[in-house]
């Protein structure tokens, strides 16, 4: 799908997209979702992701079809002059060029935010970065399992677990600080629309992490002098978890004053309303959230995953079953938006693709193009520079 063809809310903007691996593919992908025009530029291997997975051999992988969907492909080789020449003339068609190349490499390559920003004034470049360059971390590489334990991640379920420090399971860093850049991506273009000049933001990993862990486990130490110590208690209770049912597992909330009281009445022991001091409010409930979610495990087990989501629903306790990665898959809400839809790959064939989870109503989406093969677009992007050179 070119340029012209792009609906929705960023129809006409156009990304020079430099990034790989997830994070700043995830913050891409979202601009092309709305509409923008994302040219993945890649070197002749091609982003590392495209042999992740089942679908490497046709260097489609499953981890690269997960960020990439809504962009076109030109592979350039940015060490060659002619490529290179290709990319700026890019650039002076751009909106926004995004990178997660560290500053060092970009300097050599010629093209950091003083190079670019001669060509194309209007330009938001914005650079995806491990720590701040403000710092003396500034020039170290950084992946996800790093900046998760340089924030304290793998410490904090070490904690909840009582078992030893390790990542979590899930791109966590790349996804939200991917997240992130987007949002950031967005402002700049917002600012620009009423300043008329673009500008340079730096994304970094570590900064952004920071007060996403911090805004939870703080805690006491959000005053000066401290008011107790590190980590919100509910979330770092070992017993925080999905709770066995007789025939499954189940996850249920028992949160403010009316959940308690509908529980308690729910498992016959509505008298402990009155008289256990670890139920009298919300805070006090905090500091005991191991003691009631072994309260709340005790009962669980009694009863099937469908009884206790009859009876917990019916009390406006949140509830809800827990799924596996097979389950989700089936599941009927999802079914009921058609969530999830199965595309058609000429070279691929079948493969299961998400929806756009935002839902707009006074814009229209429209359009959608799969993830594409390396170097699908070079010639076409190739002959649209040929073009508006012309024109």
């Amino acid at each position: 799908m070119n340029e012209k063809q792009r609906t929705g809310p960023l129809a006409g903007v156009r990304v020079v997209d430099l990034t790989t691996v997830v994070m700043g593919p995830s913050a891409t992908q979202l601009l092309g979702d709305l509409g923008a025009d994302v040219i993945k530029v890649e070197t002749p291997g091609g982003d590392t992701t495209r042999v992740l997975g089942p679908g490497a051999e046709d260097k489609m992988g499953a981890m690269f079809l997960g960020a990439n969907r809504n962009k076109r492909s030109i592979v350039l080789d940015l060490k060659v002059e002619a490529d290179r020449e290709v990319c700026l003339r890019l650039v002076e068609t751009a909106d926004v060029f995004a990178c997660n190349v560290r500053p060092a490499g970009m300097k050599r390559l010629g093209l950091t935010w003083e190079d670019l920003s001669r060509i194309n004034p209007r330009l938001i470049y914005v650079s995806m970065v491990g720590f701040s360059q403000a710092g003396r971390y500034g020039p170290s590489p950084a992946f996800d399992d790093l900046i998760q334990a340089a924030v304290g991640l793998p410490s904090l379920l070490a904690a909840s677990t009582l078992s030893e420090p390790r990542y979590v399971p899930l791109n966590i860093v790349d996804r939200s600080v991917g997240q992130y850049a987007f949002g950031v991506i967005c402002a700049a273009l917002y600012a620009r629309e009423r300043t008329g000049v673009g500008q340079h933001v730096e994304v970094p990993m570590f900064e952004t992490m920071v007060p996403f862990l911090l805004g939870d486990h703080l805690w006491g130490h959000k005053f000066s002098p401290p008011q107790g110590d590190f980590g919100y208690p509910r979330l770092l209770s070992p017993l925080r978890q999905p709770f066995r049912t007789s025939d499954g597992y189940v996850c249920c909330t028992i949160y403010h004053d009316h959940h308690w009281r509908a529980f308690l009445r729910i498992i016959g022991k509505f008298s402990m309303w009155e008289t256990d001091h670890r139920l009298s409010s919300l805070q006090i409930r905090t500091q005991y959230a191991n003691d009631l979610n072994a309260l709340v495990k005790s009962e669980l087990v009694k009863k099937t995953t469908k009884e206790w989501q009859a009876l917990l629903s019916e009390a406006d306790i949140p509830v809800f079953p827990m799924h596996t990665l097979e389950t989700l898959l089936d599941d009927p809400h999802l079914k009921d938006i058609g969530f999830f839809r199965t595309e058609q790959h000429p070279q691929l064939g079948e493969f299961i693709e998400t929806s756009v989870p935002s839902e707009w109503h006074g814009s229209t989406l429209g359009g959608y193009s799969p993830p594409p093969m390396l170097g699908e677009h070079s010639q076409e992007i190739r002959d649209e520079l040929d073009r508006l050179a012309s024109e």
